[in-house]
């Protein structure tokens, strides 16, 4: 794809912004001092991105509530059939931001102008951290061409702070036996980012940040703390999930929380599977074109010209 025409094409807008009617769940949890409140509900918006099929719950909007997040894609589940190309996301740049990809299912072939070529699996965590710029493609893997599967997971960019926006660009990929896991009777945790419960993950953060995946098992519950001052929000991928005023969440829905209160609670009656993400807000100036997220229109004009002259490399 030419240069111009994905500059032209790409900028991120707003999504999901509909607040759909939630249900009253029937477990009677109550609600209990200090626990965090809902401020909106989200509803994901199917979209396209290139050939692959995706879940957006929010893209440059939001921002007071998701910061340090600034976007969140649930792609798949792609069925790729043997013999054909599956997922073909052609080359592009990214600065300022750093996308992440986790997957529940299948595989991936990550390259970039870094001279990295890897192949991502399940349950592993790969940060493409691009600072002053780099370029990457995002395209099956030979082995799920050929044999076939599904392809089924996030990518879900994680906002660089000032001080690191123009800073240098690296790739960096965790399997998933890195992460703690915190098993009780009631539900499973993964800590990809943060800590959680006295775990913590290997990645490597700029700003405080946590990105949890849950399972809450049939009339389990879980009581997670936070951070008052940070932001939370979540992602129900599977199953319905009550969560602060017995409101119910089913799949594809966000809820995104007041900061205040240490404390999320969360039930499910038949069971769920959800993510939990949030951090310490960066309070600056956010600014996005297409795949570059700053603080000012400057630095927009200046990530334009280095891509377009080349500066950000080649794969």
């Amino acid at each position: 794809m030419l240069r111009r025409q994905f500059l032209k094409g790409s900028a991120i807008v707003g999504a999901a912004a509909a607040t759909p009617t939630w249900l009253r769940a029937a477990s009677g949890m109550w609600t209990e001092t200090g626990e965090r409140k809902v401020a909106q509900v989200l509803e994901c918006k199917r979209t396209m991105v290139q050939n692959v099929p995706v879940l957006r719950g929010f893209a440059g909007n939001h921002t007071d509530l998701v910061s340090p997040f600034v976007m969140l894609d649930e792609f798949g589940p792609l069925q790729i059939d043997p013999g054909t190309l599956g997922m073909d996301i052609k080359a592009h740049p990214h600065a300022g931001v750093a996308p992440t990809t986790y997957l529940l299912s299948g595989s991936g072939r990550h390259t970039d102008s870094l001279d990295n070529d890897l192949v991502y699996r399940e349950g592993q965590f790969m940060v493409f951290s691009s600072g002053r710029g780099a370029i990457h493609e995002e395209v099956s893997s030979m082995e799920i061409r050929r044999d076939g599967g599904i392809v089924h997971g996030f990518q879900i960019w994680l906002n660089l702070p000032a001080a690191h926006k123009f800073s240098t660009p690296i790739t960096t990929l965790r399997d998933k036996k890195a992460f703690p896991v915190i098993e009780q009777e009631d539900y499973r945790l993964k800590v990809i980012m943060g800590e959680a419960f006295g775990q913590a993950s290997p990645t490597e953060l700029h700003s405080p940040a946590f990105y949890y995946h849950v399972h809450v098992h049939p009339r389990g519950r879980l009581d997670l703390p936070v951070d008052p001052t940070h932001n939370a929000f979540i992602h129900v991928v599977e199953g319905k999930l009550e969560t602060e005023g017995q409101r119910e969440l089913g799949a594809h829905q966000l809820a995104l929380y007041h900061r205040g209160g240490d404390v999320m609670r969360f039930y499910s009656e038949a069971g769920a599977e959800f993510m939990v993400l949030g951090g310490r807000p960066l309070n600056e100036p956010v600014v996005s074109y297409g795949p570059f997220v700053m603080n000012d229109q400057s630095q927009i004009q200046r990530c334009i010209a280095d891509y377009r002259a080349g500066r950000m490399g080649t794969l």
